[in-house]
């Protein structure tokens, strides 16, 4: 009788070792072979000399899926069984691909690769041959062991068993040992048969290449195509886009290759992300790109357009909605809360100068913020400064159209290393750890990068010479058209104007008297809400005013504080100007508390006041200036005229221009109040009469710019920037009067800027026009989103507090579409140094901070502020001052695209040797460990749900990080960097980091797929509306189940296509719930069989980073 073995009394593998070992050679026919399960028996032919008499012939069966036969044999399609070369070729190159995948999967290790390559040498060495019969379906197992045994020289084992870890020991088999003479012999007559087929192919080669192309190689990989395969990984979602979207041909002329690249990666983030943040730096061309980008979702989707832009945008927004045929519809910022409220649905809405939005507390912010949310507006930011040292200024950008407890896929990793791990997080925080609302609370920058790499494209200058820029003859970079025509990039030059404040009224502003009236200013009209008197009641309407005067009263005195001081660098006019006005304005309260008169309240909303935005004068705010000066007759210094000026100007007030104040009875405020404004006014009467009146004759700081313009740049053009609208006014005054012509001036209350700015700039407005301005003098009104590159001259008459608003005022005219090959930037600073304005500004930052007028942490007067150096190095002309950000701020997503690209074009070989770079695949080389940056692996791991994730895991096992920007620019190094033998601990960490990711992705509910996916979308919708609709009882029974299936299983490839179709066309949430109950109930949602439903994570590559041992 047969002796059975079935795996659970007596066991397959040690019996076919034990016969092996007296063996001289084998036969072997299986169904299916394991290329890692051969190293259960490989021993135990090596001693085969090679050769037909001495070998192992492995015949590996053709054999298909049990439902794959059933559906074969049912099906209603008669199919001939006939097989020819053609078919053999084919169904051979698929199985070879199975061998490959088999080593695509799970953790590499040592011993698997040792015994990897020794089958590889096996077959090698002629010990084993392994042919593929395709014949018809072979499902035999069948193992025949020939040995020198007189008595006994065949044994056979026939069964169930295949050649794998589970068919050789694991599970339960049937098999039987044959030891009969002629039933061994009609079995290796069988064996032969097949072996010798005209349709048995050897594959022994075959199985060679697998094994030496796939990460158990014995060769080393180059480090430098383990960095190449990390960045085309990570350039995914660009190369996806690039490939996913064309540019309308009509348009191919106007745009260079970085800005197609940007539409098409733009296109890809919206459709899948609900939005975009395009935020390279001025001059790059944001507006065309998103226009461009507007008309691809406007005719691919039918989607129509709103665009929200400033004030002095509309015109120019206006052309390129034209240009660019959009059907849009375009409002002014100022102009959303009265618009919105009631407008139609937009499916996409363009911000530009989104950076406005930075405060999600602000009226306009939430008015935005709720139509896209109502509307479920698609949404595309532009600007040029992101954020402005505080993180979350992007964070309030992105809630535009993301709410902040959606799940994003990632978590703020270095606040959770700073922490202690998520535990600590959730019991600190009230968030859900991969939400917005999370990211709030890091301040990593390689937290934010990773956020914003999901939402942002953003380039800097220097990335563009970098990396798309070409250099000509002369040393010059330029950038080319399609059309062949070039775009040079210019130099931009620093040059400092030196004027002298000695023996002068501006010298005397300059002074310590001075800056010490200033800061002992009381400022009570600013801070209203500290006079009143404790549970004195008013009127309803009173109520309201006095709850804004007690929110906004420290924000306002700062800022006037603030704004005064300002006034005081910009130009002494300017600065009487203002201190003319504050004392009016004090001495008309004097004159309504005196006669127990209502007093006239202007705006309290310190977000008009912040001269950041505005270039009024702050006690101007929401008033007109012309009823208190038109009977002023020049500053004096007499406080009875003061006074009579007052009572007209009251008059005025409370008679015409009733309707542009609240009013409030005085009786409510304490008697401090009326002390507080006459102290106030008095020191600054005084300070008036100490400095004379001012003189534009005398004005050193006038005569230099006149010389300028006039000696220096007589014909060219050029751009004279302030901070202030009086200041604009006064120079185009004061050098019309000395005979410069052709000039014109630009502020806030401009009633057509877009004229102005076509005057002086209409070449790169395209624009026909009469008379040309050369000289234009402008507020920062025209530093943001204009073309003004016929100019190549820019003078800062006065230096704005923030290092960006310079760096803005170069990029008006440094350009996409600029002739000049320098950018002329000059700055007026005094001849004797920088040290009095460094003293001056820092005097003001500590008697803020001393006397509490900031509420929280600083607010907004210091996160812009220049420091002391950048003043220093714009004396000393150091023109790296005005250049844009380094390379660090470029987006996650164009850096690594631009590191594949640039790869791919130095060396054109290289796009297909990294695309066929199997999974798993690996490198060593030469690293120095630090303590930020230890010697360990990295890892790049494909999760179950679809995310990609990256680990960098130190020798002992502990993650370092798992910044993907971190680990990119870690992993850079150049194509001649050798690879070292890898570390004998490299396969043990790679297995700690994927535990590690695999472990934080089932904490992380990720059976959803990344959240741009339809599955997450459908999801996370269906729930939301299964939770607000439960009146139909049955109807929502079946949704749950649909959700509950949609959420535990894959989806089937027919039921993404249909959601994602519908959720690209607007469907409704009924109607998506419809649809999903539609496919569930059909059994078309979801793949539920076992044996298909298991989503495994995959190792994509890893890198190890060691000394040599």
């Amino acid at each position: 009788m047969p002796r059975i073995i079935d795996n659970i009394e007596s066991h397959l593998l040690p019996i076919l070792r034990e016969s092996l070992l007296a063996s001289q050679r084998a036969d072997f026919c299986v169904g299916y072979f394991n290329l890692r399960g051969w190293q259960s028996i490989d021993t135990y032919i090596d001693h085969f000399l090679g050769g037909d008499l001495s070998c192992c012939r492995l015949l590996i069966g053709m054999q298909q899926a049990p439902q794959e036969l059933l559906q074969q044999s049912l099906s209603l399609l008669k199919r001939s069984n006939d097989i020819d070369k053609a078919t053999c070729a084919r169904l051979r190159k698929q199985i070879v691909q199975d061998f490959c995948q088999q080593l695509t999967w799970g953790n590499p290790s040592n011993r698997d690769q040792a015994a990897l390559q020794r089958l590889g040498k096996q077959i090698q060495s002629g010990k084993l041959v392994i042919r593929l019969f395709l014949g018809y379906n072979l499902h035999a197992k069948l193992y025949l062991i020939h040995r020198q045994d007189v008595n006994n020289p065949t044994v056979g084992f026939l069964g169930s068993s295949n050649l794998t870890f589970a068919g050789l020991q694991q599970q339960g088999e049937l098999n039987i040992d044959v030891l009969d003479h002629d039933a061994c012999a009609k079995l290796q007559k069988w064996f032969n048969d097949r072996w010798f087929d005209a349709w048995c192919w050897d594959i022994s080669e075959d199985i060679v290449n697998v094994i030496n192309e796939s990460w158990a190689r014995e060769s080393l990989i180059p480090p430098y195509h383990i960095y190449l395969k990390i960045a085309y990984h990570l350039s995914f979602e660009a190369r996806a886009g690039l490939a996913e979207y064309k540019i309308p041909r009509q348009f191919d002329q106007d745009l260079l290759d970085f800005q197609k690249s940007a539409i098409k990666i733009a296109a890809r983030y919206v459709q899948r992300r609900g939005g975009v943040l395009i935020g390279d730096v001025v001059g790059l061309g944001k507006t065309r790109i998103a226009s461009i980008l507007a008309y691809i979702l406007q005719e691919d989707y039918d989607l129509e357009i709103l665009i929200i832009c400033p004030k002095n945008l509309l015109t120019m927004w206006e052309d390129y909605s034209y240009k660019y045929k959009l059907r849009a519809k375009i409002i002014p910022l100022s102009q959303v809360m009265q618009e919105l409220p009631n407008l139609r649905r937009y499916r996409v809405v363009i911000i530009d100068e989104s950076h406005n939005l930075r405060n999600r507390e602000g009226k306009r912010y939430r008015v935005i913020q709720e139509y896209i949310n109502t509307n479920e507006s698609r949404c595309i930011l532009l600007t040029a400064t992101p954020y402005n040292k505080n993180y979350r200024d992007l964070s309030n950008q992105l809630r535009l159209f993301i709410q902040e407890d959606t799940n994003l896929g990632i978590r703020p990793e270095r606040l959770l290393e700073s922490l202690g791990g998520e535990i600590e997080f959730n019991r600190r925080y009230q968030s859900p750890v991969r939400s917005l609302a999370a990211f709030e609370k890091s301040d990593s920058p390689d937290d934010w990068r990773d956020l914003m790499r999901l939402y942002m494209i953003r380039r800097t200058r220097g990335f563009i010479k970098n990396n798309y820029a070409t250099e000509d003859e002369q040393g010059r970079r330029y950038l080319k058209f399609a059309d062949g025509s070039r775009v040079y990039l210019p130099q931009r030059q620093l040059k400092t104007i030196k004027f002298d404040l000695q023996d002068s009224v501006y010298a005397r502003l300059y002074s310590e008297a001075v800056v010490i009236t200033l800061n002992g200013l009381k400022l009570p009209r600013y801070g209203l809400g500290n006079y009143l008197i404790k549970g004195c009641k008013g009127t309803a309407e009173e109520e309201t005013i006095l709850k804004s005067l007690s929110r906004a009263g420290k924000r306002l005195m700062g800022f006037c504080r603030t704004n005064l001081f300002k006034r005081l660098e910009s130009g002494g006019y300017a600065f009487l100007q203002s201190l003319d006005r504050h004392i009016l304005r004090n001495y008309i309260f004097l004159h309504a508390m005196a006669n127990n008169l209502p007093l006239p309240i202007g705006s309290q909303d310190p977000a008009l006041l912040d001269t950041r935005y505005l270039d009024e004068d702050l006690v101007t705010q929401g008033e007109d200036e012309s009823i208190e000066t038109e009977e002023t007759g020049g500053i004096t210094g007499l406080e009875k005229e003061y006074q009579k000026r007052a009572e007209q100007v009251y008059q005025k007030y409370s008679g015409d221009y009733r309707k542009r104040f609240q009013w409030i009875n005085p009786e409510v405020f304490k008697p401090a109040l009326k002390k507080d404004l006459k102290s106030d006014a008095l020191a600054l009467i005084a300070l008036l009469q100490t400095c004379g009146t001012w003189q534009p004759e005398t004005d050193e700081k006038l005569e230099k710019l006149w010389q300028l313009l006039e000696e220096n740049h007589p014909r060219e053009k050029v751009l004279i920037f302030s901070q202030f609208a009086d200041t604009v006014s006064y120079l185009v005054t004061q050098l019309q009067n000395r005979g410069v012509d052709k000039i014109a001036g630009v502020t806030g209350n401009s009633a057509n800027p877009a004229e102005m700015v076509h005057r002086f700039s209409p070449r790169s407005n395209s624009q026909q026009v009469g008379e040309e301005i050369r000289v234009l003098v402008a507020t920062d009104i025209l530093s943001e989103g204009l073309n003004l590159q016929d100019c190549a001259i820019i003078v800062n008459y006065d230096l704005p507090w923030a290092i960006i608003r310079l760096i803005q005022r170069a990029g008006r005219v440094d350009r996409i579409g600029q002739k000049a090959s320098q950018i002329l930037c000059y700055s007026f600073l005094p001849a004797e140094g920088v040290e009095r304005i460094i003293k001056l500004r820092t005097r003001l930052s500590q008697r803020l901070r001393e006397n509490a007028d900031v509420v929280g942490t600083d607010e907004v007067f210091f996160e812009e502020e220049m420091d002391n150096q950048t003043l220093l190095d714009l004396y000393h002309e150091k023109s790296e001052v005005i250049d844009e950000e380094e390379d660090q701020e470029v987006d996650l997503t164009s850096e690594a695209y631009q590191i594949w690209k640039n790869a791919i074009e130095v060396d054109p070989s290289l796009k297909h040797t990294i695309e066929t770079l199997p999974p798993v695949v690996y490198s060593t080389r030469c690293h120095s460990g630090t303590a930020t940056h230890p010697e360990g692996v990295m890892v790049y791991l494909k999760t179950a749900g679809g995310n990609d994730a990256l680990a960098w895991i130190d020798k002992q096992g502990n993650s370092v990080t798992q910044s993907q920007l971190t680990i990119l620019r870690s992993a850079a190094c150049h194509p001649q960097t050798p690879a070292i033998p890898p570390h004998p601990q490299h396969h043990q960490l790679v297995q700690k980091g994927t535990e590690l990711i695999a472990e934080e992705e089932n904490n992380s509910g990720s059976k959803l797929g990344r959240l741009t996916g339809a599955k997450f979308k459908t999801y996370e919708r269906l729930k939301r509306y299964s939770q607000d609709s439960k009146d139909d009882l049955f109807a929502h029974e079946d949704l749950c189940k649909a959700l509950d299936q949609l959420y535990h299983y894959p989806l089937r490839q027919s039921a993404l296509d249909r959601l994602n179709r519908g959720l690209r066309t607007g469907i409704s949430d009924r109607q998506l719930a419809d649809l999903l109950v539609s496919l569930y109930k059909d059994d078309r949602l979801c793949i539920v069989h076992p044996q298909e439903s298991t989503q495994e994570p995959q190792i994509i590559c890893s890198l190890g980073l060691f000394q040599p041992s």
